[in-house]
């Protein structure tokens, strides 16, 4: 089962009202909770590898389950053609995304800041531990794509660099 099928799984559970699902194949053992609060929906997803060695389990790992809206006046043609020519920095870790280093803080940087390498552009919380994630280019920050205290995936974009 690869990730495209699981996540389709984890969209069909939560749109079907179930409250927890676990699916059981040769290899692979997943189990998908899902928690509704206030009409705020979290979906939990436990992978589990099946096989004759011992391997630690991981916790439950959030996924966000809630469609993004796009604009209605920008078509993917023209938004990919203005991001080509801007890096893209991509979440190194899941996690939740921190933009601020302490609620009473600014956040780290804003649209339009100039930023080096080694900037600490946010904070990633992975399994209690806050991860610094720096720029490893120089340029100006386009655009924000995450907001603060949201959950983040494995290489999902969180900031467009101009280099120029």
């Amino acid at each position: 089962m690869d990730l495209k099928e699981i996540q389709n799984l984890i969209k069909f559970v939560a749109k079907s009202g179930a409250s927890e699902v676990k699916l059981e194949m040769d290899d692979i053992k997943i189990t998908i909770r899902t928690a509704s609060d206030d009409s705020k929906e979290t979906t939990f997803v436990q992978h589990i590898p099946v096989g004759n060695t011992v391997t630690p389990q991981q916790p439950a790992t959030p996924v966000q389950t809630t469609p993004v809206a796009s604009s209605p006046n920008v078509t993917e043609e023209n938004t990919s053609e203005d991001n080509s020519k801007y890096i893209t920095i991509k979440s190194p870790i899941i996690g939740t995304l921190y933009r601020k280093p302490s609620p009473d803080k600014p956040t780290f940087v804003e649209v339009g800041d100039s930023i080096k390498e080694g900037d600490v552009l946010c904070i990633i919380e992975a399994m209690k531990l806050f991860n610094e994630i720096e720029s490893e280019v120089s340029g100006k920050i386009v655009k924000v794509l995450v907001d603060d205290s949201s959950p983040v995936e494995f290489d999902q974009p969180l900031f467009l660099v101009d280099p120029s």
